[in-house]
């Protein structure tokens, strides 16, 4: 109730402010637009530059697709899939096949902006197992690759074996909606140790400091950042397998072990804010303002949680912890003007819960209250 009252303050005052002498032209689409505030000449950018962007890990999805014109949401994050250009037996890090994938989205009336999930970087690099070389060579390729074709961000995870992980996909949130949730009681007793034993975190720590090493120079002169997303969940491991991408200094340590303006971060509000707990919560305002001045958020997923890191569910963008007013001027203030996508909304009545946190439904919901979110900041 206190971040809807809030929300409700700052959109009064918002109203007042404007009331008093604001003048708004009539510009085609995707032109700024000009207003006055208590009689200063104020400027006006669709989505103060923000990329707003969606996920399409399925490939093509024509009604998302239609929506998301609709929506004048025209940035796309997938992966590179040889599949969905009919390049079965290509390699996903070939340039045909970034090069297809690529005008297969403009065709649509879409721009790739972000690969998500990228080729090559898989279990032998992050475990630092015989292969790597081969691993981080053919990722290197794919990097050249993507720079050629103007493609500038890729988001990647430090989570082998076992990546993003839920013990509940189909929990009822607000409404009737599914929302997913994790709670570590839940998986303590029932998973095994994985075939590669136990391992430590700092064998992780010095896997992620070589492939660093060997990539950043590379990224840099091929003009691509590199954003890395946080543990989901950030606990300290599952079955056997160390999480060490989990907290604020985490980000900072990885940030440091090889600095660059193509070493950076996906900025996942909702993986940042399950971070804390009720005593030590993330300020994630602050967080924002930290990395933003370093120059090191490239890319942001936009959603919010309810608890903690050992136990939370996904909310509405409207129903979390988060002050999600406070969050966005952060990325205003630091002049963020990347991609940035909602991400892990709840399934709405009627759709589809087949890719649970993708809903389309409540895509359109979290687009609608980003969208108010940027236009309020901005104004103000």
């Amino acid at each position: 109730m206190k971040k809807r009252r809030d929300f409700i303050k700052h959109s009064a005052s918002l109203t007042s402010g404007i009331a008093l002498g604001r003048h708004l032209s009539n510009p085609r689409p995707g032109q700024e637009r000009e207003y006055r505030v208590s009689g200063h000449l104020m400027e006006y950018s669709k989505d103060a530059g923000i990329q707003l962007s969606l996920a399409y890990f399925w490939g093509i999805e024509p009604w998302k697709v239609a929506l998301a014109k609709q929506m004048d949401v025209l940035g796309a994050v997938g992966g590179i899939s040889p599949g969905m250009v009919n390049m079965d037996g290509k390699n996903n890090y070939d340039l045909e096949v970034i090069k297809a994938v690529k005008e297969a989205w403009a065709k649509e009336g879409l721009q790739l902006k972000v690969i998500e999930g990228p080729p090559s970087l898989y279990t032998k690099t992050k475990l630092g197992l015989e292969g790597r070389d081969e691993e981080i060579e053919n990722f290197i390729t794919f990097i050249k690759h993507i720079g050629s074709l103007g493609i500038d961000t890729v988001c990647h995870n430090w989570m082998p074996v076992i990546g993003w992980t839920r013990t509940n996909k189909e929990k009822i949130g607000r409404g009737g909606a599914l929302v997913s949730s994790f709670n570590v009681a839940d998986i303590k007793d029932e998973a095994p140790i994985t075939e590669y034993g136990e391992l430590s975190h700092e064998k992780m720590w010095d896997n992620m400091e070589y492939f660093l090493k060997a990539v950043i120079p590379e990224a840099e002169k091929a003009g691509v950042k590199l954003a890395l997303h946080p543990d989901d969940p950030p606990i300290d491991s599952i079955r056997g397998i160390p999480r060490i991408m989990t907290s604020v200094e985490a980000f900072k340590k990885m940030l440091d072990l090889y600095p660059s303006p193509s070493n950076g971060i996906t900025f996942c509000q909702g993986s940042f804010a399950s971070m804390g707990d009720a005593d030590n919560p993330v300020d994630i305002p602050a967080a924002i303002e930290y990395f933003g001045k370093r120059g090191a958020i490239h890319f942001v997923h936009f959603r919010d949680v309810r608890g903690g890191k050992s136990k939370f569910e996904e909310t509405f963008h409207d129903d979390g912890k988060t002050d999600m007013y406070r969050a966005m001027e952060a990325y205003y203030k630091i002049g963020f003007k990347g991609p940035m996508r909602p991400d892990h909304v709840p399934t709405m009545a009627q759709d589809s819960n087949e890719h649970p946190g993708y809903s389309t439904i409540g895509t359109l919901f979290a687009i609608g209250y980003m969208r108010g979110l940027i236009e309020g900041v901005q104004k103000a």
